[in-house]
């Protein structure tokens, strides 16, 4: 991912609320829980188009996805397979997920079920 912590790219430690535990220069570690998330440079930033990242995040995604909005972020849409989209929260029966890319378009994944 190009220039993680710069402009957009304070996506992980002002938006997300991750703290920032390394500084590799070419490379960032944030912890998230009890596991942590590395950032990198790559000129292959955003081909990607499926998940890049997934959390579990339990009953918050609603939560979570207000505090997104509040702050700017868009919430992708793809309700193909969801009972409906309510303010780019995805309800299929009791699970709720939501999408966003970070600054460099790679899609970042939230959901009330497993992230495994």
């Amino acid at each position: 991912m190009r220039q993680p912590r710069s402009g957009k790219g304070l996506l992980y430690e002002s938006i997300l609320g991750l703290p920032l535990l390394a500084d590799h220069g070419n490379g960032f570690v944030y912890g998230t829980g009890a596991t942590k998330l590395n950032v990198y440079l790559s000129d292959y930033a955003s081909t990607n188009r499926a998940n890049a990242v997934i959390w579990a995040v339990g009953d918050e995604v609603e939560t979570i996805a207000a505090d997104l909005r509040a702050k700017g972020v868009t919430l992708d849409e793809y309700p193909e397979g969801f009972d409906r989209v309510i303010d780019g929260v995805h309800v299929r029966g009791a699970l709720r997920v939501i999408w966003f890319k970070d600054p460099d378009g790679n899609i970042l994944h939230l959901t009330s079920g497993s992230a495994n």
